[in-house]
């Protein structure tokens, strides 16, 4: 066990999901492929232009301090934060410093410092160098900025330094995504940079002092996030191990994804070297004047955590096909209505192992509309009804589930009429096949009777198979063992 405690905290982007962009009237749309074409004056800072706040922007960043049980300021206001490069076309940025729309909360554990509102940066594309037969110069290397991206509502979240492990800080990104998808204010997707995560860690050897921080940038996934945490502990471990610990210096890394490292980029500025100050074309907000807070926290939908406890409660199904239904909300929406027309608990923790061990994939192979949900939802319940029935085997249900998923929904009891899928439970009729199989098998006979029970199963298996799976393998097990002892 290492003699050094970690210590993270994370500040993590999110793009706003809104018709238009923070502080003018240009198109938000993060899938536009054409560069420079969602601009205007007032997000290309022409001189004269003045910015007016994006309402629902706002509104959105209550909504996530409200999910986060956190303070909502009544009065706020936005800050200019000043530096130099290419993505900033005014050379600084509208973002908030002394008075975020949101501060405290928690989630899963973590104390959150703040939640504010700023606009984002353009977007910076550096193609590759031009090799010709005389080498490439520096006149070769240039880059080119994407101006769609500038001005688009972005809120920031702080967490305070609590988190000390990767695998703490990778739960508390993937559970901020589903929390802001829940609530309907970002997609999140990181693959897009909608969501984008920088670490700050720090080792120390008493838990209760920070160690020199090193801020982690470049982070393009929640796995990406753990590795580079789990890199730059080693790295600091290692070099105060051998001595050097005077080569930690605070300053912002990359992550580079191809090589699983952290590399050095620039000296950590800090909040003095932005020089923020009031934005003096922007006014003051009194929040509790525009927005009815206490009808904002009523209308929250149900969250993540919340639906935790009721699935665990009320079906009593395993944590991993509570996961599978929290994040792919869809197919938690289907599992429900099952759930609503099985009402048996057992019945329903049936159906939900058949739906994340056998239904995933035949779920996603056919898109269906809201008649389809619902004539499918009501023949897999009835699936799953027959089976507890043991009107059909295991193997039989699984053959009739991707038929039911076909073009032409199919009811499960006509599917396994056709197909010779019902069980057979004639004694009289499964005796005589039974008794042709022990025929058939003397050796395997021989073997059970010579004390090696679980010779019986092989029998089981070609009874099932001479039926057609017809039979019922209980039924088939138990005439074996009366015509075998």
């Amino acid at each position: 066990m290492s003699k050094y405690y970690t210590i993270i905290g994370l500040e993590i982007h999110a793009e706003l999901n809104t018709n238009s962009k923070m502080f003018c009237g240009c198109l938000n749309d993060p899938d536009e492929k054409t560069p420079n074409v969602n601009i205007c004056p007032v997000c290309m800072a022409h001189p004269g232009t003045l910015p007016v706040i994006n309402k629902k922007a706002v509104e959105n960043v209550i909504r996530v301090g409200l999910a986060i049980d956190a303070n909502i300021a009544d009065f706020t206001e936005f800050d200019r934060k000043n530096y130099f490069y290419p993505d900033i076309p005014k050379n600084y940025q509208i973002s908030q410093y002394k008075n975020p729309i949101v501060s405290g909360g928690k989630l899963k554990g973590v104390d959150i410092t703040r939640v504010h509102l700023e606009e984002d940066t353009a977007t910076s594309k550096h193609p590759e160098r031009k090799i010709t037969s005389y080498g490439a110069g520096d006149n070769d290397a240039y880059s080119l900025v994407d101006f769609n991206r500038a001005g688009v509502p972005l809120t920031e979240l702080v967490t305070e330094p609590v988190i000390h492990s990767a695998k703490q800080a990778g739960d508390f990104g993937r559970e901020l995504q589903l929390l802001l998808r829940y609530l309907g204010v970002s997609e999140a997707n990181m693959e897009k940079g909608q969501m984008r995560v920088e670490l700050n860690i720090s080792i120390s050897e008493d838990p209760k002092k920070l160690g020199t921080k090193v801020e982690v940038k470049n982070i393009n996934s929640f796995r990406a996030m753990e590795r580079a945490a789990e890199y730059e502990i080693k790295r600091m471990t290692d070099l105060l191990e051998s001595g050097r610990g005077n080569e930690i210096v605070q300053e912002t890394r990359g992550w580079d994804e191809n090589k699983q490292l952290t590399f050095s980029q620039r000296s950590k500025e800090n909040a003095n070297d932005y020089r923020y100050f009031p934005d003096p074309d922007l006014p003051k907000l009194f929040l509790s004047k525009v927005f009815d807070i206490e009808k904002m926290r009523i209308e929250l939908p149900e969250l993540p955590e919340a639906k935790r406890n009721r699935y665990r409660n009320d079906y009593g199904i395993k944590d991993e096909d509570i996961e599978s239904y929290i994040v792919d909300q869809g197919l938690g929406s289907w599992f429900e209505r099952v759930a609503s027309i099985l009402k048996d608990k057992e019945l329903i923790k049936l159906a939900s192992n058949y739906i994340t061990n056998d239904l995933l994939g035949v779920l996603h192979s056919f898109p269906m509309d809201q008649e389809a949900l619902e004539l499918t939802s009501q023949y897999f319940s009835k699936l799953m009804i027959m089976l507890k029935e043991n009107r059909i085997s295991s193997r039989g249900a699984k053959d009739i589930l991707p038929i039911i998923f076909s073009e032409n929904i199919n009811d499960p009891e006509i599917i396994a009429q056709e197909k010779g899928l019902i069980q057979n439970h004639d004694e009289g009729a499964l005796k005589e096949i039974v008794q042709k199989i022990i025929d058939a098998n003397p050796n395997v006979v021989a073997t059970y009777k010579g004390g090696k029970e679980n010779a019986i199963m092989s029998l089981v298996g070609q009874v099932m198979k001479e039926s057609k799976g017809s039979a019922n393998p209980g039924l088939v097990q138990k005439i074996l063992k009366e015509l075998l002892n």
